[in-house]
């Protein structure tokens, strides 16, 4: 590869649209990143919404594409909804794309996953899941305060993500539910801090919009008891007015608090340390998503996966462990819900505190509790 990777964006939603076409194009023009792209134009793909064509920009359809640019030279963002992907994949890999990035979450449900990764087996795909949290800058300085051992073992993450999403969930976009948005991004950090860890608890809440009601994307939270022993707590809220992205790090001897970029509008998260000589807060530049697809562009271009499908990204294992937790979760969230009879004690989800109304849930011990001694009588 010397005159840079081909690029085709399949699937023109919000994520294609109006996030890797931008960032696509400030690296096409970046005199560090600029090599790493043929000069072509991206090829863009999408029955619903055929884009608009530009300098920069050809729309296609799948069938075209091959025919434009090298398969074996083209990177392919794969932005179709979770439900749509494996279709999608299969006909990728049988054109003969091997270099494959796919938007979060990687699956829908464990199901998925399998089928996705047995087709990376038959086509021999590269693939790499869009998971910026895990390069970001941010969550380097906490890798890095974690390693030093500078605040002692850690012992629980707080994750709290906030946003309103209702025009987007009343449109549909394939997400099914709330933990399949927001809770990838969080979950994968998370798991590559503290290491693996079992789901204890999980729940959430329908979307309610002008007596609409729209099913399980309202809030979900999970509980993670992890191997290393730390715990971690996630709620997301998709009914919120305002916007949050916090992790907090409680430490033995200090706690970090780290606020990611509410949204693409902009690019700076922040740092705060509290420890026995007090606190201090500090910006960090952090367009995480360029940075995401810089490295991933260098990877490719590198050889990426030399091994073929048998030594996958770094990343992969990661983030199908994501899938299979947050399966795991829906499935407890759903089985609590159906067993709500309401004469037992039900445990509501709090949002930092504030306690969610809605369908209510129960933490998994709870419900366990409540089971064993049908046996045991």
């Amino acid at each position: 590869m010397s005159n840079g990777l081909g690029t085709l964006l399949v699937g023109m939603g919000r994520a294609g649209s109006g996030l890797h076409l931008p960032v696509l194009r400030r690296l096409r023009t970046a005199a560090d990143s600029g090599h790493l792209f043929a000069p072509a134009p991206i090829l863009a793909v999408d029955p619903r919404r055929r884009p608009g064509a530009a300098a920069d920009l050809r729309p296609v359809s799948l069938a075209e594409a091959p025919l434009l640019a090298d398969p074996a030279e083209t990177v392919v963002h794969l932005c179709t909804p979770p439900t749509e992907r494996v279709a999608a994949l299969d006909t990728l890999g049988r054109l003969g794309y091997r270099r494959i990035l796919l938007e979060k979450p990687f699956a829908a449900d464990a199901a998925g996953l399998d089928e996705l990764l047995a087709l990376r087996e038959r086509h021999g795909l590269d693939l790499v899941v869009v998971a910026q949290w895990l390069g970001s800058r941010l969550t380097d300085r906490l890798r890095a305060a974690l390693a030093s051992g500078a605040y002692g073992p850690l012992r629980t993450i707080h994750v709290v993500q906030r946003k309103p999403r209702f025009s987007r969930s009343l449109a549909g976009d394939g997400h099914p539910t709330a933990f399949d948005i927001e809770l990838p991004h969080s979950l994968g950090l998370c798991l590559s801090l503290a290491g693996p860890g079992r789901v204890t608890g999980a729940g959430g809440t329908d979307m309610v919009v002008g007596g609409q009601v729209l099913p399980r994307l309202g809030t979900a939270w999970l509980n993670l008891q992890h191997e290393s022993g730390a715990w971690t707590r996630i709620r997301s809220d998709l009914t919120s007015p305002v916007r949050e992205r916090r992790v907090t790090l409680e430490l033995a001897h200090g706690t970090l608090i780290g606020h990611f970029p509410g949204s693409e509008a902009d690019a700076y998260a922040r740092l705060t340390v509290i420890d026995h000589q007090g606190e201090s807060t500090e910006l960090l530049h952090d367009d995480s998503l360029s940075t995401f697809l810089h490295r991933v562009y260098a990877y490719f271009a590198a050889g990426g996966a030399a091994g073929g499908a048998h030594h996958p990204h770094p990343d992969l294992a990661v983030n199908s462990q994501v899938v299979r937790l947050l399966d795991q979760a829906k499935t407890i969230a759903a089985q609590a819900r159906d067993a709500q009879v309401g004469d037992a004690p039900v445990r509501e989800p709090q949002i930092d505190g504030t306690q969610v109304r809605g369908t209510q849930v129960r933490d998994t011990q709870a419900r366990d509790a409540q089971r064993r001694p049908a046996a045991a009588r």
